[in-house]
């Protein structure tokens, strides 16, 4: 249930606007060679661990010039009370011409802290190489209906679709697949259709989902739609409005803009008979677990699984794909303003992480969605984040451990779905 809250608050403060409201050049040429990648099979969902990747962080001086979005909810300044991120990446990796000093802030030894800009294409480039290097088999593009033309948030469009256009090549450049996933999240009701349906036939007519890294299912290119959450004043979907985006994509069928459609909605979706009856007309269903979680005895925290085996024979007595999304842990203070710690899904050491893995492959599930590659603002990232972060203000960190462990453990929980490696009850590698 924390979808509802995550998609008001994080995109649209990130953007700028404040929470009652609802809430650049061509891609450079790559001067380093990319090393021989396994080239994912982009023609099935099957046996695939996907990534949802936010790419939304700006910083002053990039290619964009919108500030310091989604690192801070001011983006004319960054300061240890405008923080709207719980982590700090590892910036060790990047390039001098992809960091931008974040002023006022230093790491422990004295230096000067840095960020990166997603409108930096070495930077997109970048986070594809580790899904390569890690066989992280690639990505959900996070694609926002208010950034399109007639959202409230229409001049951002062209920032956008640079971003996907940066991810196609980075896609293909590494051998990883690709798909868009839509979120309605701050969009007028009135406006969500014409502005989803519009958009997916610019994606088609300008050939951007027609690439060999395009994420394709039963010949068709997959779409991921979140969004379909029940009462929930941020994503403003209805019975009606959600049927009416299944028939679009059902009446293509065979047509030029036929697509698999991804669903993505309430974890609890089966509690109600109109949602159900949505989800049984998706070609796939991701239910958002994020948030959704419990200590056992000894106060130990463990992602809420249980009720997946009844939602996966529920989804495929239904002819429908349960899709499963799996996550690291969480934390929201600096984004909400809570006391540090107060928001905090403790990840033991990838513990949290692994068991959500382990429990798909002993209900023979081979696909999965990550939240998220990227996000740093809801503490859920598994991209490379330091464990040194600036003392200025409070992070969450990988707690000593290697900043690449959580693109590690993703590859092994991969295989383990994959059943390319024996089951484990407990973390199969050691930092």
């Amino acid at each position: 249930m924390m979808r509802r809250l995550r998609r008001s608050f994080t995109v649209l403060l990130g953007w700028g606007i404040a929470f009652p409201v609802l809430a650049a050049p061509a891609m450079a040429q790559r001067t380093d060679p990319s090393p021989p990648y396994r080239h994912v099979d982009a023609s099935t969902i099957d046996g695939k661990v996907l990534c949802g990747y936010q790419a939304w962080f700006r910083c002053p001086g990039d290619p964009d010039d919108r500030g310091w979005s989604h690192w801070s909810r001011d983006g004319r300044r960054i300061e240890p009370g405008t923080l709207s991120v719980e982590m700090w990446p590892d910036m060790a990796a990047y390039g001098e011409d992809e960091r931008y000093q974040a002023p006022g802030f230093t790491l422990p030894d004295g230096s000067p802290a840095t960020l990166f800009s997603s409108a930096n294409p070495k930077t997109i480039l970048r986070h594809f190489r580790w899904m390569a290097e890690h066989e992280i088999d690639g990505a959900f593009a996070q694609h926002f209906l208010v950034g399109l033309p007639g959202g409230p948030l229409a001049e951002l469009h062209p920032a956008r679709r640079r971003v996907l256009d940066r991810v196609a090549e980075a896609a293909e450049a590494t051998g990883r697949a690709w798909a868009i996933a839509y979120d309605i999240a701050g969009m007028p009701h009135n406006k969500i259709y014409d502005a989803l349906t519009s958009d997916w036939k610019r994606a088609v007519d300008s050939g951007l989902v027609a690439g060999t890294s395009y994420l394709h299912q039963d010949g068709k290119p997959v779409v991921q739609v979140w969004g379909f959450y029940r009462k929930s004043p941020s994503n403003a979907m209805t019975p009606e409005l959600a049927h009416r985006i299944v028939d679009f994509f059902k009446a293509q069928a065979g047509g030029k803009y036929a697509a698999y459609l991804i669903g993505g909605g309430d974890w609890d979706w089966r509690r109600d008979e109109e949602q159900r009856k949505v989800v049984y007309r998706f070609d796939a269903y991701s239910p958002w677990n994020v948030g959704n979680w419990r200590r056992d005895a000894k106060g130990d925290s463990h992602a809420s699984t249980g009720w997946w085996d009844e939602d996966r024979r529920d989804c495929e007595g239904h002819g429908v794909l349960w899709l499963p999304v799996v996550y690291p842990g969480f934390g929201w203070d600096n984004l909400m303003r809570k006391p540090a710690g107060t928001t905090t899904i403790p990840r033991r050491g990838g513990a949290f992480y692994w068991e959500q893995f382990r429990d798909l492959r002993r209900l023979g599930v081979r696909s999965a969605v990550v939240a998220m590659f990227d996000e740093v603002d809801e503490g859920t990232a598994i991209f490379k984040v330091t464990s040194s972060p600036p003392t200025q203000a409070h992070f969450l960190t990988f707690e000593g451990l290697p900043s690449d462990w959580y693109l590690r453990l993703t590859r092994e929980g991969a295989r383990l779905l994959r059943g390319d490696r024996p089951d484990s009850e407990a973390i199969p590698i050691t930092p």
